[in-house]
């Protein structure tokens, strides 16, 4: 029968406790657990045996006791009450209100394991999304629907880049001609996921918000780092299942970002230890692979649908290495990634966008003529072949030093030096639109010799190059 307590705990591990009772109980149903002094703690059916079943506790264990406590099951996935009262809220990693206005007004509650989505009911991203920022826009274009994360490492400045993202981002409109139509482009709204962040850095990005005036359309759950860590499997969940209400109920173009998947996969791999499971590299379960893959791919357009989703999952790199399994497999799923490097941070280059470990590999379907401009995809291409070029010759240098070089090769170190100072770098208010970003390309492209430009046309280099 359900919705009768059990009483007695087989044993307790941490915030994961063990019961006997396994019969109807599905995977992931909410659980009460209460203790000797009747205070109710939940959690979520985390694994199942033929005699036991094993509970993850969304807090800590201090205070149940094997014999005396109690357990419910309460016959249901854990869910997010959505409604037209979600723009402008403050919830809990577990989808509660902690701004102080109470509960949303409605009867809808999802699951916030998601709906499976039909692969064929998908459509392809084609959209481009107008950042602001040259190093984005010109050479690593965000589509609407796609999954972009950014690869950072401690001290630099990804919530500051995130923040100018959310900021600045809008879908423009064109004419017939490929013209952009001023005044039609379509804004955002915001769902923002912390993950085990400082309250100093969620205070960064709620004040920016509201300076900003975006805070009305935005969405906000904090599992700040003085939370239960075990929260912050749960967080990204309800963020994406309020992203879905908005997209696919609302219609709405919905931006997610989620920060810092780093401190979700610890969890993941905490609560994999508890369990006893035999571990992978470096210590995480051998299935983050699905369960990253699960939040990530809850991006993207469907049919019969105006709305989508597109995420931006920001991740820091322990001890910059990009081939730790984190930012490896978050590789693996999503379509590129914005990788930021500490030298370019140290020379005082923001955002320090990294050249050539950048990538998005859904650019080429959302730049060109009627969607950025006919010129763009050249003007990326040739940026890219010249900056790969600049880091030979610097290598170079470091060798033989740079009264050896060429001439060839000092007007490619003076050209690294332009693109570094005049395109990549901008203010975190300056916001460029696309027409500014490739001006400023073809500006950098000027300083090498005309017969190196082998990536642009012809006709491209007469049109537009000063």
């Amino acid at each position: 029968m359900r919705g009768i307590e059990y009483k007695g705990l087989e044993r307790i591990e941490g915030p994961v406790v063990i019961t006997k009772h396994s019969q109807n109980v599905g995977y992931n149903e909410v659980v009460a657990v209460y203790d000797r002094e009747n205070k109710k703690r939940l959690g979520r059916v985390l694994d199942l045996s033929e005699k036991y079943t094993a509970v993850q506790i969304f807090g800590n264990s201090t205070g149940l006791s094997a014999e005396e406590s109690r357990v419910e099951f309460l016959d249901k996935p854990m869910e997010l009450r959505v409604g037209d009262g979600l723009l402008g809220r403050v919830f809990s990693g577990l989808g509660e209100p902690i701004d102080g206005y109470g509960d949303i007004f409605s009867s809808k509650c999802y699951d916030i394991n998601g709906l499976p989505i039909n692969p064929y009911a998908r459509t392809y991203p084609r959209d481009f999304i107008q950042t602001g920022i040259s190093s984005i826009d010109g050479m690593n274009t965000l589509i609407r629907g796609q999954k972009l994360p950014i690869f950072s490492g401690n001290g630099l400045p990804h919530n500051r880049l995130a923040a100018q993202i959310v900021r600045q981002a809008k879908i423009l409109s064109f004419d017939d001609n490929g013209n952009i139509i001023d005044g039609e482009s379509s804004q955002f709204v915001i769902v923002f996921c912390a993950m085990g962040i400082k309250n100093d850095v969620a205070r960064f990005f709620l004040d920016d918000f509201e300076q900003s005036g975006v805070l009305s359309n935005v969405v906000v759950f904090l599992s700040l780092a003085d939370s239960p860590s075990l929260e912050r499997l749960v967080a990204p969940r309800c963020a994406l299942t309020a992203a879905e209400y908005l997209a696919f109920e609302k219609n709405k173009h919905v931006l997610v970002v989620m920060t810092d998947m780093t401190n979700y996969c610890e969890a993941l791999r905490e609560v994999s230890s508890i369990m006893g499971e035999v571990p992978s590299r470096k210590g995480y379960p051998g299935y983050m692979y699905s369960d990253l893959a699960s939040l990530y791919e809850r991006a993207g357009k469907i049919k019969n649908s105006s709305g989508s989703i597109t995420q931006i999952p920001v991740l820091t790199m322990p001890n910059d290495d990009i081939s730790h399994p984190i930012p490896d497999l978050s590789g693996y799923i999503t379509e590129g990634q914005i990788v930021l490097d500490r030298e370019l941070s140290q020379r005082g280059i923001y955002p320090p966008v990294a050249g050539l470990p950048s990538l998005s590999r859904l650019m080429k379907d959302g730049i060109g003529k009627g969607m950025t401009r006919e010129d763009h995809a050249d003007v990326s291409s040739q940026l890219f072949a010249a900056y790969a070029k600049v880091k030979h010759v610097r290598n170079l240098v470091s060798i033989i030093g740079e009264e050896e070089l060429s001439q060839s090769d000092r007007q490619y170190l003076k050209f690294g030096e332009k693109l570094e100072q005049i395109f990549l770098t901008q203010g975190e208010r300056e916001n460029r639109d696309i027409g500014r970003t490739l001006e400023l390309g073809w500006k950098v492209l000027a300083e090498l010799p005309r017969e190196d430009l082998l990536r642009v046309r012809e006709e491209y280099i007469e049109k537009y190059l000063p």
